[in-house]
């Protein structure tokens, strides 16, 4: 697994997650553009890293959480490991994961959030003086970061008039689409920002696509399509660290389809479902919610037939068998926590390239 807990938050709160260096690492993007100047009171400037790694590979760190110190603290960077590499520090503090501020999170689900990232995650990090000079100081830590820096994925169904959206770009340039789009139309109803520009088309890359290739993929896309999209904002924030903006740091809130959070308390007859293994569409093995019984705790909560069980009691089952997911369910004797999705949300995010949901 990418990731071994180590640890509880028992004693002195101490490793919850060790992100392992695997010598096979042989990933070598460019580390991005760092700034360390000082505002005069001794505060310097948030550091952004994106790592990326192999199936079998890991990030060559450990987050902490400490008695005595505040934040999500960086430790035991691994010597010539993939953080270090990138230039991540013992004692830098975590503030934010794929654009989310996490500060202020509980230190598990902050773990969870790099977890859910799979194999790339985008890190904002602040040295260990900086960030504690900035809450001496009383800083608001959350408006030193960029606003937003995660593109968007916006589902959009044609109707009498079209998508919505026009695309220009520069002649005999490939790659290179802005998108105008229809007032109230289905692009903006979809979310898509006017003047932003247009990174994946059903999960594939344009970077290749001339404006006749594009027309086609659009035609041939026929009731609904999927665009990856970035404003000129975005897009400037990863040109100039020399980064692709990627759909897995996708504003996904703007999407039709959401996960699903069922709390239930066992009753007499049990919780009143069955969990199954099967194959997911994507070819991998899943764990899906069936029989579900009418009036026990299970419908009572929401659960449809056909449910895809992602996570137990705040905890991805990324990597688990089916024995062991029962295991979680049953570990606490009169309720649980679990996060789904439904067949058609599952498929959709398979499709677009989302094989770990990041929720």
């Amino acid at each position: 697994a990418a990731m071994k807990q180590t640890k509880g938050l028992e004693g002195d709160k101490k490793s919850i997650v060790k992100f392992e260096f695997n010598p096979k690492d042989g990933i070598d993007n460019p580390a991005l553009s760092l700034t360390e100047d000082t505002d005069g009171e001794g505060v310097g400037e948030p550091r952004f890293y994106l790592l990326s790694k192999g199936n079998t590979e890991t990030f060559g760190f450990c987050l902490h959480e400490e008695l005595g110190c505040q934040g999500h603290v960086i430790r035991q960077v691994e010597l010539g490991g993939l953080a270090q590499r990138r230039g991540l520090q013992d004692g830098d503090r975590l503030l934010q994961v794929n654009g989310h501020f996490v500060d202020h999170m509980d230190h598990r689900r902050v773990v969870q959030k790099i977890k859910a990232s799979g194999n790339q995650v985008l890190l904002a990090v602040l040295d260990g003086d900086s960030y504690e000079a900035a809450k001496a100081l009383g800083r608001d830590l959350s408006q030193m970061l960029p606003a937003d820096i995660r593109p968007r994925l916006c589902h959009i169904m044609r109707d009498k008039s079209g998508f919505g959206f026009g695309v220009s770009g520069p002649e005999g340039t490939k790659g290179t689409f802005q998108l105008s789009v229809q007032q109230d139309g289905p692009a903006e109803r979809a979310g898509v920002p006017p003047g932003s520009w247009l990174l994946e088309l059903n999960g594939a890359s344009v970077r290749s696509y001339s404006h006749a290739q594009l027309a086609r993929k659009l035609k041939q896309s026929g009731s609904k399509v999927t665009l990856l999209v970035a404003t000129s904002a975005v897009e400037e924030f990863y040109r100039l660290r020399g980064l692709r903006v990627m759909a897995a740091l996708a504003d996904t809130s703007w999407l039709p389809f959401k996960v699903r959070e069922l709390h239930m308390v066992k009753g007499p007859a049990g919780y009143g479902f069955l969990l199954k293994e099967d194959d997911c569409s994507s070819g991998a093995t899943g764990q899906f919610l069936w029989d579900v019984d009418a009036g026990l705790p299970a419908e009572q909560a929401g659960m449809k037939e056909g449910d895809r069980l992602l996570a137990v009691n705040g905890e991805s089952i990324e990597g688990l068998d089916h024995q062991q997911t029962v295991l979680r369910i049953r570990a606490h004797d009169d309720q649980v926590t679990l996060l789904v999705i439904d067949p058609a949300g599952d498929e959709f995010y398979q499709s677009v390239g989302f094989g770990d949901l990041v929720w």
